[in-house]
């Protein structure tokens, strides 16, 4: 494999800016002969001449016009990852890739991910929807910077740190004709009754089967989703009752039109934000975990 040497590539970039090797001298403190021979052996690494003398000066040529562009775009992102890096300004919005857990429901991630766009004022967000494993890898290979999932992540298979959120009890909802024939005796009412569950392996499907068989409580199962989304539009339909965390009843209510059946507190789910670094330096990431913490669960530990 052919490596460019950047070194050599630097000596170019300021004798071109410069006009001349004896003014670039100056700028690199090298001498004359040193910054001829490193310019030789950058053009026969790249097969082209990049200069013509021009009377005591230089000229690009077709070729070196081609490698000063790139030679600008290289070093200008050279100065972005510096200033990222000590968090100062770049002059472009603020880029930051989370991965949400197909488990994590939809209006949980809003509240968590909407702060960001109020602590930037420039910012790009990617949102990656995946499985809490698949977003894992990605987030061992650098392409999220954070992922919020149900579960905490396990050190065993990469360098991973977990933080808390916060936690939520559940509340069971349902269009209004079925929600009002079912809140008077609630939870004794669920005996019987139409139910929408979460699909194996979510906490809330685990922290409710254990409810159930505790309780003795057997409803009709009619619906079981992967999609939580899926799970509320079929809910809002009329289908079932279906649960959601109670730190979002009143989103719920007000965006698919259900009313509350009842709560259970004692049925809980954990919302954590895994990250690749013990302490979150990001400045957006930062935002979208001190503020789920405040204004979605209000509690919480890192």
């Amino acid at each position: 494999m052919e490596w460019l040497n950047y070194h050599h590539l630097l000596y170019f970039w300021v004798v071109a800016r410069e006009g001349s090797i004896a003014s670039a001298t100056r700028k690199l403190n090298l001498t004359q002969p040193t910054i001829s021979a490193q310019l030789r052996q950058l053009e026969d690494s790249l097969g082209e001449k990049l200069f013509e003398k021009s009377g005591r000066g230089l000229v690009l040529t077709e070729a070196g016009t081609v490698a000063l562009r790139y030679a600008d775009e290289i070093f200008a992102l050279g100065r972005e990852l510096r200033d990222t890096l000590r968090d100062r300004p770049t002059g472009k919005p603020l880029r930051v890739t989370i991965g949400i857990a197909d488990v994590v429901p939809k209006i949980v991630a809003w509240r968590m991910l909407s702060p960001a766009f109020a602590a930037a004022a420039e910012i790009e967000m990617v949102c990656r929807e995946a499985s809490s494993e698949i977003l894992l890898g990605l987030l061992g290979q650098h392409e999220v910077d954070l992922v919020v999932t149900d579960a905490p992540a396990s050190g065993k298979t990469l360098r991973a740190y977990n933080h808390l959120l916060g936690e939520s009890g559940t509340t069971f909802f349902a269009a209004p004709a079925l929600a009002n024939s079912v809140k008077k005796q609630f939870p004794q009412s669920l005996d019987g009754a139409p139910l929408l569950l979460p699909g194996e392996g979510t906490q809330l499907r685990r922290g409710l089967e254990l409810w159930l068989d505790a309780t003795g409580i057997a409803p009709r199962r009619v619906g079981i989703f992967d999609d939580l989304a899926l799970m509320t539009a079929f809910g809002s339909a009329g289908t079932g009752i279906f649960p959601a965390p109670t730190a979002i009843e009143r989103e719920t209510e007000q965006q698919y039109g259900v009313k509350v059946v009842g709560r259970l507190p004692e049925v809980k789910e954990r919302f954590y934000a895994v990250s690749g670094e013990r302490k979150i330096k990001n400045p957006i990431v930062s935002a979208i975990t001190s503020a789920a913490r405040r204004e979605v669960f209000e509690g919480g530990s890192a």
